[in-house]
């Protein structure tokens, strides 16, 4: 199969949901500007970028049911995907050519010569590449690391990265500080987006991403050599960006967005200094809107939510989805969805998944009678469901990430909310009989819905 972005785009104009944008726009905050207006919007292709000759696409998987188009599966299944996928991996494998390395960019390359980097936001002090994917190795293992960081140009060769102390790829970085060495890394930029979503999931190191991105695929990823560093990076990206990353860099990084939609000053950044750019002849160039915006808090959220939901499954059976939502900024709200749980195992599924996941720290748990994607829904089993005295959990104290926008020294207060049916609520001894028409005329009806 086509393992490129490409047959994403077909896929999407298929079905309306991508549109060409043919006036020329700059990269200094107006294609930014574009693609925030029309950020829950359909996919964007940007036909003419000032000063550059490669497109830019955007806007692409901001909604789970684009996404899950575009992987190939059911809306409903896309969880139990990932889930799959991550406990069926399918392990990549080595080609020997591939139509990424078409043209090669050697001798220290001037990187915004070659990529139509945007500049986003107004605070931020340079151009950020969003949507490339971060492919190492472990200097003691081996082992394979795949993720994505903010990479702000900084001029000629030199990128700065912004990753966390508590990522992976840190750690991998200050492994190779330590024997003395700086990290090769390859950024592949327009992929499949079974690799952009592996490259999210939070499993444990040394879990190849690669293997949960061939699964999500259903056949091995086809990875080829790089030019300039010992690393292998897929195929059938439109661009490769080969480097090494050091410690750190003298200047701080400044303002930069974040998920939740405000600037963040998190102080120095690491230094990459690329030593090749390869790419396609006729390539494009991906980006994702950062900050609060749909695509960027998708790609996390459905991540974070296939990994906690699979946390739960083997302590809690009841247990049918989690849903990290959007207005939770992707990281930080969750919806857990069980199939009639036994009295109190709302409330557990509710501790495990808030202790899991450090990110969460505001969980709801409804039956499965109710649409999680659906927020009226959600709000009418608070109404009807819960009470507040006896379901909603207040835990202060807890850890956190340094990124949510109300920590302090590292601790936040979480909230956990049973919303689910108990026998004898308001005098009803089955909560779940709902007044509707019969279940067959009205699924009959809803099926044949446009004859009426």
């Amino acid at each position: 199969m086509d393992q490129s972005l490409r047959p994403s785009l077909e896929r999407l104009r298929a079905a309306g949901e991508l549109r060409t944008v043919t006036r020329a726009v700059d990269l200094r905050h107006e294609l930014a500007s574009v693609m925030q207006v029309l950020r829950g919007g359909p996919g964007l292709v940007f036909e003419r970028i000032v000063g550059h000759t490669v497109p830019v696409v955007g806007n692409l998987f901001n909604s789970r049911r684009k996404l899950a188009l575009c992987l190939g599966v059911e809306k409903e299944r896309l969880q139990r995907h990932c889930i799959d996928a991550i406990d069926r991996g399918i392990a990549p494998e080595v080609v020997s050519e591939g139509p990424v390395q078409e043209v090669l960019v050697t001798g220290d390359p001037e990187i915004a010569k070659v990529l139509p980097v945007p500049h986003w936001f107004e605070k931020e002090r340079g151009p950020y590449i969003t949507a490339g994917v971060i492919i190492a190795r472990d200097p003691e293992t081996g082992k394979r690391n795949v993720s994505i960081a903010r990479l702000r140009l900084e001029g000629g060769n030199s990128l700065l990265a912004g990753i966390s102390p508590s990522h992976h790829l840190s750690r991998l970085m200050e492994k190779a500080t330590a024997r003395g060495e700086n990290l090769p890394i390859a950024v592949a930029i327009g992929n499949h987006p079974a690799l952009l979503l592996a490259s999210q999931m939070y499993v444990a190191l040394g879990h190849d991403e690669m293997e949960i991105a061939g699964a999500l695929l259903g056949e091995p990823l086809r990875l080829l050599p790089c030019r300039t560093i010992p690393l292998e990076a897929p195929a059938e990206a439109e661009f490769i960006v080969e480097g090494e990353l050091s410690p750190s860099l003298e200047k701080d990084e400044g303002p930069v967005s974040e998920f939740h939609g405000f600037y963040e000053e998190y102080g120095p950044g690491q230094k990459i200094a690329v030593k090749a750019i390869t790419g396609r002849r006729d390539a494009l160039y991906q980006a994702i809107l950062p900050g609060f915006a749909p695509e960027h808090l998708l790609l996390g959220g459905e991540a974070i939510g296939a990994t906690t939901c699979r946390a739960l499954l083997p302590v809690i059976p009841s247990v049918r989805s989690v849903l990290v939502t959007e207005g939770g900024m992707g990281r930080l709200h969750a919806v857990i969805t069980l199939e009639r749980p036994r009295p109190g195992e709302a409330k557990r599924a509710l501790l495990l998944a808030m202790g899991h996941t450090n990110l969460l720290k505001r969980a709801i748990a409804v039956d499965s009678d109710v649409d999680a994607e659906d927020p009226i829904q959600v709000e009418w089993a608070l109404a009807s469901r819960m009470k507040g005295d006896r379901d909603i959990f207040i835990l202060p104290g807890l850890r956190c990430d340094r990124c949510d926008p109300l920590e302090e020294r590292g601790l936040i207060t979480k909230v956990a909310v049973d919303a689910t049916a108990k026998s004898g609520d308001g005098g009803r001894v089955d909560p779940f009989l709902r007044a509707l028409p019969p279940r067959a005329i009205l699924e009959r009806v809803a099926r044949e819905i446009d004859d009426y």
